[in-house]
């Protein structure tokens, strides 16, 4: 399945760094967060990724045209009065990126929507350039095919201030509001398996895909869950990315197993 990356925002809540450089760009570990998410995708065998981006989208072009030359070791030989170069050891992995401007003040739902043209009439899988996880994404997908339904999302248990969920005992999801202070209830993750009829729920640029597409799914009955008892952490802010560098650094990133 192809991998959309919605990587587009702003990331105020991060201005200390997203000043400089999109959010899904701030790097934990030496490399960027976005990185970090596309490897969980890869290890599990999904490597073609559309990547939804928006605020400073240059960076992220970049960044991948140069990739190549930041895993590899590379000589390049003047001797001759040309410019030959030789690439020993390639350390990149087997990936197929688009990256597309989907705009600086799109919503998530029109970023999606904007997308659709690479996605074709299949499923697809969607999570945001912010967070990383130790879900199995596979088994994500096969809840999904399981319950048959137009969306999975990826929920997990967190006192954070997030989309709140209405889960049933069969793992409907019953209603999808916006988040309160102090919730304790199952929160969206993203890591979300979708059907391509998801794209008709979308209108337009100004639509939020958590808010008019989630919802609306949840009211007639088609957005299930898979409840994720791992590890999920976000990087809205400064505290939080330092949390993320700690378990690199002490060997406790329980999402990098490549």
């Amino acid at each position: 399945m192809k991998v959309v990356l919605l990587a587009g925002g702003a990331g105020t809540r991060i201005s200390e760094e997203s000043e400089y450089r999109p959010k899904p760009m701030i790097e934990i570990g030496g490399m960027p967060i976005l990185w970090h998410i596309m490897k969980e995708y890869s290890y599990f065998g999904h490597n073609e990724f559309i990547i939804c981006a928006g605020y400073k989208q240059h960076m992220i072009k970049e960044w991948f045209a140069d990739y190549f030359l930041y895993t590899s070791d590379i000589t390049f030989d003047f001797t001759e009065g040309g410019n030959k170069m030789t690439v020993h050891d390639a350390g990149t992995e087997p990936w197929k990126v688009t990256v597309v401007d989907t705009g600086v003040d799109t919503m998530t739902g029109g970023r999606v929507k904007r997308i659709r043209k690479y996605i074709g009439d299949e499923p697809f899988l969607l999570t945001y350039g912010d967070g990383v996880c130790d879900v199995d994404i596979n088994e994500v997908i096969k809840f999904h095919m399981e319950n048959k339904k137009t969306a999975t999302l990826t929920a997990v248990l967190r006192q954070q201030q997030k989309g709140v969920l209405d889960i049933g005992l069969d793992n409907t999801v019953r209603a999808f509001r916006e988040k309160e202070d102090r919730d304790a209830e199952p929160i969206n993750a993203g890591y979300m398996v979708l059907e391509p009829k998801v794209f008709d729920y979308i209108k337009d640029d100004s639509t939020v895909f958590e808010r008019d597409v989630l919802m609306r799914l949840a009211d007639e009955g088609e957005l299930k869950s898979y409840v994720h008892k791992g590890f999920w952490q976000c990087m809205d802010t400064i505290l939080e990315k330092k949390i993320l560098e700690h378990c690199i650094e002490i060997g406790e990133a329980p999402w990098i197993r490549w």
